[in-house]
């Protein structure tokens, strides 16, 4: 007969027993399962309010571990069914080209989702180390070492910062102005804490599910309200009261197919039709551009070994402004190397700025332990891209000094502006999402980078080929976009930038430090009272 049930024993206190009273191999297949789901809270879907049961459930399956290694592996369990399912359009990039990549399909996520849980996993143990089972100190001690674990995914093995806990809030643009203080992986800490503090429901003393009740509520009104407020005092995004005096800019999403961007017969009509849309008059009696955008790779060409081509690039470009176009650059003598570059063109043919991306995607522009390994880059071509010597501020005539990011280069909190040289007005993201179709990939990219805005308090313009092609003020906010699929161009004015750094552009990551060590404290000294009350 199964045991009595305790009446007087709280609702939430029942299914905690019940999920930590499993058998082994259950209880981790429901860490997996919590992982999952809460992937959901994610960009495109946005379903926040789950993390409310994923993330208490997964402190009480830690609840019922004893030593560190079935902690860590109820958190790696956990850690692969969150990246699994948060990165499953990966395997659309392998289908470009099928019949080279098509071995892959089966392994790339679920080994990518492994190693990652790596870190997930890290973060149950240490949970567990600062808080361990029935500690109240619980969701806390997990915030804070969840946070960590991704800070270090943020530059271990080059870095892989990918759906971070605070963009869960892209979907509004209130709570996510905590940014601009904490940066992405403090918001994400304080998601965190707020997602797990439900766990503590299942205490039998009144006083602490109250306080949890409280918690619940007001952490992420305070988010909200803050948020608000600074965005009153802001004004309309777009009124466009406060933008760059001279400066409008023309994005153009030409919308090309990653299967048919390198096709010889067609890199001509793609250039051409590139073109034809720059020089489009706009409508509405609008102001003509004056510089012109387009995305990563827009120009099939060596424009720096191709005179022919660069002059016709070159006639797009608006009188005393330029074409910014992301672009192969090759140099052959001595030695071949390649860059996936940036260029600005003015309307003589002259290039007047360059960037070489220096932060290359592993497996796609770049085989890490190459002559180890039996694969090339997923990327068009032969052999590996270099990187480039890093970020930099370019200027360009008529334009305020920019911080060029081209594709994931944006989505790392904390660096996507220079140390040295003068600070940057505005962030340019040049980006190929055609990689990944109409997936979730392209809507958790541009999620990251509106993320960076309110970080560096600095408008971000995004051109990408396929979508999402957008321009976003120095508060995140989205003033114009072109979607997913789209064929067209934004003719917009330059969002201002804000004329005082904010905390996180100040500080950098150390303000997630401090936060950090200020949450490691408090558990600790959360832990030392609970223990003296238990020997009282």
């Amino acid at each position: 007969m199964p045991p009595a049930r305790d009446a007087s024993m709280p609702l939430f206190a029942r299914w905690r027993e019940r999920a930590t009273m499993l058998p082994r191999p259950y209880r981790l297949l429901l860490a997996f399962a919590a992982g999952a789901v809460s992937a959901a809270a994610m960009p495109p879907v946005h379903a926040i309010p789950v993390l409310l049961a994923t993330v208490p459930l997964l402190l009480w399956l830690l609840g019922a571990d004893r030593g560190w290694r079935p902690a860590f592996a109820t958190g790696w369990c956990f850690g692969v069914g969150f990246f699994l399912a948060g990165l499953y359009w990966i395997t659309f990039s392998l289908l470009v080209e099928a019949e080279r990549f098509w071995w892959l399909v089966p392994l790339a996520v679920p080994l990518l989702a492994a190693g990652l849980g790596l870190f997930a996993g890290a973060a149950a143990w240490g949970a567990v180390a600062l808080a361990p089972a029935g500690s109240l100190g619980g969701p806390l001690a997990l915030a804070v070492a969840w946070t960590a674990m991704e800070w270090l995914r943020g530059w271990i093995l080059t870095g892989f910062p990918w759906n971070l806990m605070a963009t869960v809030w892209t979907a509004f643009d209130a709570p996510m102005q905590a940014a601009a203080a904490t940066g992405a992986y403090g918001l994400g800490m304080l998601t965190l804490l707020w997602a797990g503090t439900p766990a503590l429901f299942a205490d039998r003393r009144r006083p602490v599910r109250w306080g949890a009740l409280c918690a619940a509520v007001l952490l992420p009104l305070a988010l909200w309200a803050g948020g608000a407020a600074r965005l009153a005092a802001a004004g309309d995004a777009k009124a466009g009261d406060a933008v760059a005096e001279g400066v409008r800019l023309r994005i153009v999403q030409g919308n090309v197919a990653q299967a048919h961007k390198w096709d010889p017969d067609r890199r001509l009509a793609h250039l051409r039709a590139y073109l034809e849309m720059s020089v489009v008059p706009p409508p509405g009696g609008l102001p003509p551009p004056t510089h012109v955008i387009w995305p990563e790779t827009a120009v099939p060409f060596f424009l720096d070994t191709d005179p022919l081509r660069r002059a016709q690039v070159a006639a797009a470009a608006p009188s005393g402004g330029a074409v910014i176009t992301g672009v192969p650059r090759v140099r052959r003598e001595p030695g071949f190397r390649a860059w996936n570059s940036l260029v600005a063109i003015a309307e003589n043919g002259d290039v007047v700025a360059v960037y070489d991306k220096a932060h290359l995607v592993p497996f796609g522009e770049y085989v890490p332990l190459r002559g180890m390994l039996p694969v090339e880059r997923i990327a068009h071509g032969r052999g590996d891209f270099t990187a480039g010597p890093g970020l930099r501020t370019l200027t360009v005539p008529g334009l305020p000094p920019f911080s060029p990011l081209i594709c994931y280069e944006v989505i790392f909190p904390g660096d996507v502006v220079a140390r040295e040289g003068p600070r940057p007005r505005w962030l340019l993201n040049v980006t190929n999402d055609a990689w990944f179709g109409d997936s979730a990939g392209p809507y958790q990219h541009f999620a990251s980078a509106r993320l960076r805005a309110v970080e560096e308090g600095l408008p971000l313009v995004r051109a990408a080929n396929t979508g999402i092609s957008a321009v976003v003020d120095a508060y995140g906010r989205t003033v114009a976009r072109l979607g997913i699929g789209r064929t067209g161009v934004l003719d917009e004015s330059l969002p201002a930038a804000l004329e005082q750094l904010t905390p996180f552009a100040r500080w950098g990551n150390a303000v997630t430090l401090v936060m950090l060590l200020l949450g490691t404290a408090i558990t600790m000294i959360v832990r030392r009272l609970q223990g003296v009350s238990s020997d009282g």
